[in-house]
């Protein structure tokens, strides 16, 4: 089965990220993520990952009357926003668990799964 594993982090784990951290702890996150990459690409579960770029080159799009507006996002009051996602091909909800506690900045910020629906 497919899952889909969100990364969510909070403008204090991004500050901590962007203050808080040495080049050599930066370093040392970006190791844990090649790793946790290519053992996922090893064992045949990694199908995609990403990282995304701040919220504030987001867009919220909606369609109104036929019509696409895209205004400046994000439009959600969140205390935390999503960072990166995993889309793997796992065994078990129990086995994405594990997978979503490797990822280095959930240690930090948090992680929701969803299984992905497949449609016909």
């Amino acid at each position: 089965m497919k899952y889909l594993i969100l990364i969510y982090r909070n403008p204090s784990t991004r500050k901590i990220w962007e203050e808080g951290f040495t080049d050599a702890d930066r370093a040392a996150a970006y190791r844990a993520y090649a790793e946790l990459n290519d053992s996922l690409t090893a064992s045949g579960e990694l199908i995609i990952s990403e990282s995304l770029m701040d919220e504030e080159e987001a867009r919220h799009v909606t369609v109104r009357d036929g019509k696409a507006l895209a205004s400046d996002g994000p439009f959600a009051e969140v205390k935390e926003l999503l960072a990166g996602f995993y889309l793997v091909e796992a065994d078990s909800m129990d086995r994405a668990v594990e997978i979503a506690a490797a990822i280095p900045e959930v240690a930090a910020g948090a992680a929701e799964i969803r299984p992905v629906r497949e449609l016909p």
